[in-house]
């Protein structure tokens, strides 16, 4: 499984530069809206499926397997769940949404 690591080449960067690691990673189909499905608690890999319409199981584990990979979510007794690591995204994807809605109110 190749999952971006900081300091290691990834997408559009030879240095691996953590910015862009986690923009490689994050930016990977599905990979946003698991982890928005799993802002409240865990989360099992049915209930995904169901709530992702047009999500495959293929890609969903694989999915699921780059994000524990990555230290973003781990597998609980009740599903999936967000670490510490993975909830501190919403506080980091914040000001990335406020600059998007200014991009898009200019276009």
């Amino acid at each position: 499984m190749d999952v971006p690591r900081p300091g290691h080449p990834v997408r559009g960067s030879t240095t691996g530069r953590p910015l862009m690691a986690a923009l490689d990673l994050l930016g990977r189909r599905w990979t946003l809206r698991i982890v928005w499905e799993l802002r409240d608690g865990p989360v099992g890999a049915r209930a995904l499926l169901a709530r992702c319409q047009g999500l495959s199981s293929s890609v969903l584990y694989q999915r699921l397997g780059e994000l524990t990979a990555a230290g973003l979510i781990t597998a609980t007794d009740d599903g999936y769940a967000l670490t510490p690591l993975g909830a501190g995204l919403r506080g980091a994807l914040g000001p990335l949404d406020a600059w998007a809605t200014e991009w898009a109110e200019s276009q």
